[in-house]
């Protein structure tokens, strides 16, 4: 499985990256969900309530709105 790595500024200000294994390259929304599993695990599993469904891209919204996150870019890990 390929692995991706996920850009984002974090909520101080700081640029990380995160390391996600996916079949193909995760478009923004996915990337917002897994970045949501593996940074806020009890969140992830609540819904977005008014977001979800009502608005595209509802898991990047709701990464920025409520925890000052956002995704910068998604490159694939080169293989070695």
């Amino acid at each position: 499985m390929q692995q991706w790595t996920v850009t984002y500024v974090d909520d101080h200000g700081e640029t990380v990256e995160e390391i996600f294994e996916c079949e193909d390259c995760p478009d923004n929304e996915q990337a917002a969900a897994l970045l949501k599993e593996r940074l806020f695990p009890v969140a992830a599993k609540l819904d977005l309530n008014d977001l979800e469904g009502r608005t595209d891209d509802a898991s990047v919204k709701s990464l920025k709105t409520q925890n000052s996150i956002q995704i910068l870019g998604i490159t694939p890990v080169p293989l070695v």
